[in-house]
Parts: structure tokens; sequence; C-alpha cells
């Protein structure tokens, strides 16, 4: 079974509301360059530190998440972003029951 990505034009409800706690990490788009995750985390889950092969932004949709890069813990709450470089290590574990879009900029071909 193909997994299904949004088409383009579509249009995509990004936060979860009411449906959070059912619902599970979802690849939104994937092409050569680009990579949208909607990344469902319940209260308490932890992403160890890793690396993403491109540069990264991590936007916060609901929920509250401790995200450490560079050596920083912060938390990232609705509304706030932020931007990591590529093979930047990082990792994050969630306050709240939250969801996050990351999106990643995959180099091309083996460029960024």
């Amino acid at each position: 079974m193909s997994i299904q990505h949004a088409r383009p034009n579509e249009i995509v409800q990004l936060p979860l509301g009411a449906g959070l706690a059912n619902s599970k990490t979802t690849t939104l788009v994937k092409s050569d360059h680009l990579e949208l995750i909607r990344l469902v985390l319940p209260a308490g889950k932890e992403i160890p530190m890793h690396q993403a092969h491109g540069e990264i932004t991590v936007q916060c949709l609901e929920g509250r998440l401790s995200f450490t890069a560079e050596s920083k813990t912060q938390e990232l709450m609705p509304g706030q972003l932020l931007y990591l470089r590529t093979g930047e290590p990082h990792g994050l574990k969630a306050i709240e029951d939250s969801s996050v879009l990351v999106t990643i900029l995959l180099k091309k071909n083996g460029t960024e």
C-alpha cells in the first residue's frame, strides 16, 4: 500500500485539534527537494538527538515541546518556528500532546 501524500493545490488541515490524541505522524509532501511532515507526539514522547539531511524548519502547531539544538534547550509553543542548518544535531520531547510541522529542504544531486 502506498503512502497518500497531499496533491498539488490540495488544502491540508494542519492543527488536528480534538483529533490530536487519535492521530499519527504523517508525511504530507515528499518530492525530490522538499519533505513536509506533520509530527504527532503524545506527552512525554522523546525523539533522541539526530540530524536531518537538509535545512529544516520546525513549527509547533499545537501543544508544547522541549527542543534541544546547539547545546541549548528551548520551549517551543504554538505559532513558534525555528530553523536549523543541514546536519545540526537536535532532539525534542513533548511536554503536552503536540503536533509540529517539519519542513526539510533536501539536497539536490549531493549538493545544497
